[in-house]
């Protein structure tokens, strides 16, 4: 099992992968918190119960899906803490996938301005990414994430035995954001690594459901690497406000622009991100950055994982919807564009500014030379 330690900003945060789910009697032991409030879904109530024992502290059990990720699942999980008394030295514990720890920790950072924070992060998705970091948020407006704040949990507990549980569609999902972490690590093994996963997801893609042993010992090892790289990216940039945490924008420009011509909640956030990878490897080609072998690499991986690369994306049904959406991003630096795209031995930050005009429609378009 592993360990990690980061300092977000000001904020200590410890990462923690482990077999089991904690106990809520240790969670509280180990941060002083004389009561919790546990934020689930309906699909993890049952860790949550497993979780929370025989204590009777309050649950607050959301509707599962994008669709839920929105004021009102915020406002309920603030009454649930306000009925029950919950004070600001309680603990709000998010247990789930992004959807639930992103409104979880929203919830927590803005409730008397801040109660303590812990997440156990449940889908593949959640472990590489939502729950690590110290983003939150909500969609609004039809926007994904447009309203959200910085707020690192001071512990974050990754159980490998919530992955023996997941649908097909929660592995497609988790795994883009892998894919991305190793490309961003550069180190050729990272790759690799995620290669050695392509027969499980191709029999994921197929509609498996089986857990296969030989997957596990791989998924632990990659799952920390995607923890190690993500973090130090933030700990060095952690309100993304050098470039650095940029980065870990690869593919989602692109990946945030499909989701919501889409429809957010139609697609998967991590097979947009993947779609976003490859059209990621395109830009950068067409502009001198991405080596051929690196971008036929990725390309093929991204493919061989079960992911739809083709563009324009089956789902993009009115193009110009998708050139709002992309223009409409909220990472714009000046109210340009700026894009990630792969480099020999990571990824780098482009202006659209920098671009010919017409690139970004022909790459969309599946006609990016």
């Amino acid at each position: 099992m592993k360990d990690y330690h980061f300092i977000f900003g000001q904020t200590p945060s410890r990462i923690f992968i482990r077999e089991e789910v904690p106990s809520l009697d240790a969670l509280l032991g180990e941060t002083g918190a004389p009561k919790a409030l546990l934020v689930c879904d309906t699909h993890g109530e049952y860790l949550a119960r497993k979780i929370l024992g025989s204590r009777s502290d309050p649950l607050c059990v959301l509707e599962p899906g994008e669709a839920a990720k929105g004021w009102a699942s915020v406002e309920r999980i603030l009454a649930a803490a306000c009925r029950s008394g919950l004070g600001r030295d309680g603990l709000f514990l998010g247990i789930g996938g992004g959807v639930v720890t992103d409104l979880a920790a929203f919830a927590a950072s803005i409730y008397m301005r801040g109660a303590q924070l812990c997440l156990v992060s449940t889908t593949l998705l959640g472990m590489v990414d939502a729950a690590v970091g110290g983003k939150t948020g909500f969609d609004l407006l039809g926007i994904k994430n447009l309203a959200g704040t910085f707020y690192p949990a001071a512990r974050v507990y990754l159980p490998l035995e919530a992955l023996k549980t997941l649908p097909p569609e929660q592995w497609k999902s988790g795994m883009g954001e892998l894919l991305k972490t190793a490309i961003l690590d550069g180190a050729p093994e990272a790759l690799d690594q995620a290669k050695a996963l392509m027969p499980f997801m191709r029999d994921v893609s197929a509609g498996s459901r089986s857990f296969a042993g030989g997957v596990y010992p791989i998924l632990e090892e990659i799952i920390g690497r995607s923890v190690l790289i993500k973090g130090r990216i933030v700990e060095a940039d952690p309100r993304e406000s050098s470039g650095g945490r940029a980065l870990l924008n690869l593919g989602h420009t692109f990946g945030h622009a499909l989701e919501a011509a889409a429809g957010l909640g139609v697609l998967s956030h991590g097979e947009a991100v993947a779609w976003g990878l490859v059209r990621s490897c395109e830009l950068g080609f067409a502009l001198g950055i991405t080596p051929e072998n690196r971008a036929r690499e990725i390309k093929e991986t991204v493919a061989g994982c079960g992911y739809e690369t083709a563009s324009p994306h089956p789902l993009i049904k009115d193009p110009a919807l998708f050139m709002r959406a992309l223009s409409g991003d909220k990472k714009k630096k000046a109210g340009v564009l700026a894009f990630v795209v792969p480099n020999a031995a990571g990824a780098e930050l482009v202006s659209a500014a920098s671009m010919p005009p017409g690139l970004l429609e022909k790459i969309i378009n599946g006609d990016p030379t």
